[in-house]
């Protein structure tokens, strides 16, 4: 199915179905998790089209969306912009994935592997010293993908959804 998948550059009148992705994927990754309240309060405020109007205006932020064939229907995507982790070594040229979201029906056929390579190839491009991210201490499938393509383990930090902390990892490969 990856082979129907198509990964482009997000564009302005993309930022609706960047949202609706991001919501989805949010809710699908941590539904059981965190309290379905807190999901949606969540979504509203860190999945909202503004923000994603926001990015997709600003020239350092880079943003791309992966469409389903036929119908070119929005099943993932990634954000690349200025680091803004709490890492002691944080270089004015470090990248952070901001988001790498991508619905379950598409996991384990490559299509996330791709968008990875997309946003590498960009950090690359744009000479960043590494890129980084964070991703939730306890998920497993993510943190081992992660590891695979490269990424170890730099620092920590914590992420507040409705009032309540969780741990994260903050992982990083040297470009």
């Amino acid at each position: 199915m990856s082979s129907e998948v198509t990964i482009r550059p997000a564009i302005a009148s993309d930022a609706a179905a960047l949202a609706l992705v991001g919501q989805a994927t949010f809710l699908e990754t941590f539904a059981g998790v965190l309290g379905g309240a807190d999901i949606v309060a969540h979504c509203a405020k860190a999945h909202a089209p503004s923000l994603y109007t926001q990015w997709l205006a600003t020239p350092r932020h880079a943003l791309w969306l992966a469409e389903l064939a036929p119908g070119a229907a929005p099943v993932g995507y990634l954000v690349v912009a200025p680091a803004q982790l709490p890492l002691a070594d944080l270089d004015a040229s470090d990248l952070e994935f901001k988001r790498i979201y991508l619905l379950d029906k598409l996991r384990g056929q490559g299509v996330g592997k791709r968008l990875m390579r997309t946003a590498i190839d960009h950090a690359r491009t744009a000479g960043a010293r590494r890129l980084l991210l964070g991703v939730y201490a306890n998920n497993s499938d993510a943190i081992a993908f992660y590891t695979r393509l490269g990424f170890d383990q730099v620092g920590t930090r914590q992420f507040n959804v409705g009032g309540r902390d969780y741990d994260d990892r903050i992982l990083g490969l040297v470009l």
